[in-house]
């Protein structure tokens, strides 16, 4: 006779997901290659629950606009470029880069509602960013995104970009700059040293160890979200006996609440002891093992909850301070609380992690120009 299990008297902690933020994020968000939109033809973007349209005008300029014709509700990216102004294709009304209406072919007089919205563009690293800000302020000019010189120098490549649609919130790809414990469960990857630095609206990461796939030694790797949606990783690398630098990009759009855009590009430095064909080569390589790898954690990603209240243990990172960071981004900039930096370390000789207020001293010291 078998016999009846008596119900376990430990609380059993259930998962816990309140509602999406009924805004997106206020910063920088990267759009891709700037080149992209310079085409001479108007480009649709699925972002911030809405669409938009983007052009290059005569002038140079790339603009962004709100994407449907405020007239009879177009889709203004079936139109073409006229100067400095996108013309809808249902009633070929034409709006100008400030998102004024410039002309009617069939009216006297242009209504004075005739207006929409012109979102910032700012150009950096051969990118193109939009600036998304719930409340419609101007954009902060202490937040701007910093130069990258290697994306200017002849003895980088250019960047190779991907693009995925990722089924989820943004939040789950930002928990991974605290995510120390997924390194070796997902990528293979050791890890030696690692920290976290909330520093006013940039939050980095360090990382110091081995590399199942790319690297044949120590890998180092920093990385700086600057903003909500804008990160960048420096990388060095032994791979077959030659040190290799490269700098990702991993930036998002959100589309709506529940997807994003994810874009992940790669620039290699050139080893002058190779040819161009050989540089390209070994870059193209080296481009195909940091994507396959970062689509690791894309695969989890399609598939898991959200979760507000993790059951965290003694070694994992500090991921509701990262929260608490990244919250900032979702609050009303007058409401926005100066916080003062908060260091995290983890060493596998000491096996604990501890907090401080310095810039540890593993850390390269010119992070700001990553």
């Amino acid at each position: 006779m078998s016999s009846v299990q008596p119900i376990s008297t430990v609380p059993i902690q259930k998962i816990k997901a309140g509602p999406l933020p009924d805004r997106y994020a206020r910063g920088w968000h990267c759009l891709g290659l700037t080149e992209k939109y310079k085409d001479g033809k108007a480009h649709s973007i699925q972002a911030f629950g809405t669409k938009l349209v983007a052009f290059k005008g005569e002038d140079g300029n790339v603009s962004i606009l709100d994407g449907y014709c405020p007239h009879m509700g177009a889709d203004l990216s079936l139109g073409c470029v006229e100067g400095n102004t996108v013309t809808c294709a249902f009633h070929h009304w034409r709006w100008g880069s400030d998102g004024a209406c410039k002309a009617i072919p069939y009216a006297r007089r242009i209504p004075p509602k005739a207006r929409l919205k012109s979102w910032p563009v700012v150009e950096q690293n051969k990118l193109l960013f939009v600036w998304n800000d719930p409340e419609g302020n101007a954009p902060d000019p202490t937040v701007a995104i910093p130069r990258i010189a290697a994306c200017f120098s002849d003895k980088w490549t250019d960047w190779k970009i991907e693009e995925w649609k990722i089924n989820t919130n943004v939040r789950e790809l930002v928990d991974n700059l605290a995510d120390m414990a997924h390194f070796g469960p997902v990528h293979g990857q050791k890890i030696d040293y690692f920290a976290n630095v909330f520093d006013g609206h940039v939050g980095y990461q360090m990382a110091r160890g081995g590399h199942e796939t790319l690297s044949d030694g120590e890998l180092v790797a920093d990385d700086a979200y600057f903003g909500p949606a804008y990160h960048i990783t420096r990388m060095c690398a032994n791979v077959g006996g030659n040190i290799l630098n490269s700098i990702l990009l991993n930036c998002h759009v959100p589309i709506d609440q529940d997807h994003f855009i994810l874009r992940f590009g790669v620039i290699v430095e050139k080893n002058p002891a190779l040819s161009d064909a050989e540089n390209e080569a070994v870059a193209d390589n080296y481009i195909t093992l940091t994507q396959n790898a970062f689509h690791q954690d894309v695969e989890i990603w399609d598939s898991k909850t959200r979760v507000d209240n993790p059951v965290l243990c003694d070694g994992d990172g500090p991921v509701y301070q990262l929260r608490e960071w990244y919250s900032q981004f979702y609050t009303d900039a007058a409401e926005v609380k100066k916080s003062p930096r908060n260091v995290f370390e983890w060493r596998r000789e000491v096996g604990t992690w501890s907090q401080r207020e310095d810039i540890p001293p593993e850390a390269v010291s010119d992070l700001d120009k990553i």
